[in-house]
């Protein structure tokens, strides 16, 4: 059966509660890359350093890979949580997660941070990830929007927590030994949330059925089934779209918060307060706004808020960046982050709410898995390209005109990325024919 959020039961408190705990610690840690990203700036201008001489958009390349394998491998996360309990997986999940941090504390050499903090952490993230924002929708109908808000505001929330622990941390210990502190604290969260992570009976009967004549053994790397007739249609092409501009333009502002601070003359302890405003903004804003769309659509609510990001990014962004003032680029910059932390983030957490009321919660899990899988790809390719337009070559001479380029391609994907979401919010009223006209607040 499905649960509701406006009749709270042990079980819908400890879904929420688990999948929130496990977005915290799994993408809170990865949206606060931003700290790791300013700090192997900076010791790429120091000798003998592991990061000696690198360029901003190879280190940037760290923090990509690890968001983009988040969502690259959802096929396979969401094929692994129907064919054996969604703890299990978590549990993997968490010594992978644990264990990257442990062995980029070891690393030596730029390329072994990309293998250990990039790589390897991106798989433990899409494990961890997955299970909470597939399995979780599947509990509530009404109100899965202001659920899903909650539990995604876990990204926002850790992304305030962990770039302040970080901060304190690092100076206090050394990044190495931050490292590990967080590989042992991940852990626990994990494997304690982990617990609580089950699919509702009617999903669990519809997932054996499936299962039922298919062998684990020889399909632990089968893909999930897609209904090919959803795959082709025009809603389905509109909405990969969106996803993918949205997901190639939305990470760059997170991984660069702090390093653009410090062209604006913060220092590197205060440069790590503008990725926790953007994350406490973030947290703030998938809940009131996963509200608000249970009531305005979810679709209507994607559209207004994919294009607040564009006008924040070419209406914020890109004027600070050109600034001729310290006082007025600090200003627009700090307005940018409170805005762009609200409304972008948005997008993530109505996400996964929109495909359920598109493709019926029957292709979810598939339809799911193969959306997500997009939006990884469109990362891989997004950031490291916004990584490359900031002028890296001669360090010293980066300032905040540098990121003129990237805040302006940053501004075109999410513009394109609204009328795309426009083009899915066209097609879903399309597809509605008079039987289902009683749905049609819940896709408009």
């Amino acid at each position: 059966m499905q649960i509701e959020i406006s009749q709270p039961t042990v079980q819908s408190i400890s879904i929420i509660s688990a999948s929130t705990a496990l977005v915290f610690t799994g993408c809170g840690i990865n949206f606060a890359f931003g700290v790791f990203q300013e700090l192997y700036d900076s010791m790429a201008k120091e000798p003998d350093t592991p990061f000696t001489g690198a360029t901003p958009a190879q280190i940037d390349l760290i923090g990509t890979l690890s968001i983009a394998l988040m969502t690259i491998g959802a096929p396979f996360a969401t094929t692994w949580i129907k064919q054996y309990p969604p703890r299990y997986v978590i549990w993997v999940s968490g010594v992978i997660y644990s264990g990257s941090l442990v062995l980029a504390s070891f690393s030596q050499a730029l390329w072994q941070f990309i293998l250990t903090q990039g790589c390897l952490l991106g798989v433990g993230t899409c494990l961890i990830y997955m299970p909470s924002v597939t399995v979780a929708p599947t509990w509530f109908s009404l109100h899965r929007g202001l659920a899903m808000g909650i539990i995604l505001a876990g990204t926002g929330v850790g992304g305030v927590a962990w770039p302040l622990a970080f901060r304190y941390l690092i100076d206090a210990v050394g990044f190495r030994n931050t490292l590990r502190i967080t590989a042992g604290i991940s852990l626990v969260l994990v494997f304690g949330s982990g617990i609580f992570i089950r699919w509702p009976a009617n999903q669990l009967a519809r997932i054996q059925v499936e299962n039922a004549a298919l062998s684990r053994s020889s399909n632990i790397f089968r893909l999930p089934r897609v209904d090919w007739r959803v795959a082709r249609s025009r809603k389905f092409l509109a909405h990969a779209l969106g996803a993918a501009l949205q997901s190639a333009a939305y990470y760059t502002p997170v991984f660069f918060f702090a390093s653009f601070a410090r062209t604006l003359g913060y220092s590197q302890a205060t440069s790590a307060n503008f990725i926790a405003i953007s994350n406490a903004a973030n947290a703030l804003g998938k809940v009131v706004i996963g509200y608000a769309a249970d009531r305005m659509g979810r679709l209507n609510t994607l559209v207004v808020t994919t294009l607040i990001s564009a006008i924040s990014v070419l209406a914020l962004w890109l004027p600070s960046c050109l600034s001729t003032t310290q006082s007025s680029g600090s200003n627009l910059f700090i307005a940018f982050t409170v805005f762009y932390g609200v409304f972008a983030s948005a997008y993530v957490a109505l996400f996964p709410t929109s495909l359920v009321e598109l493709f019926g919660v029957q292709n979810f899990a598939s339809v799911n898995g193969l959306l997500y899988m997009i939006r990884g790809f469109a990362t891989l390719l997004g950031t490291p390209v916004a990584g490359a337009l900031i002028r890296g070559h001669d360090q010293k001479s980066v300032g905040p005109r540098s990121y003129e380029n990237t805040s302006i391609m940053v501004g075109v994907l999410m513009a394109v990325a609204t009328l795309a979401v426009l083009w899915a919010r066209i097609e879903a009223t399309i597809s509605l024919d008079g039987s289902q006209s009683h749905r049609r607040k819940w896709l408009m």
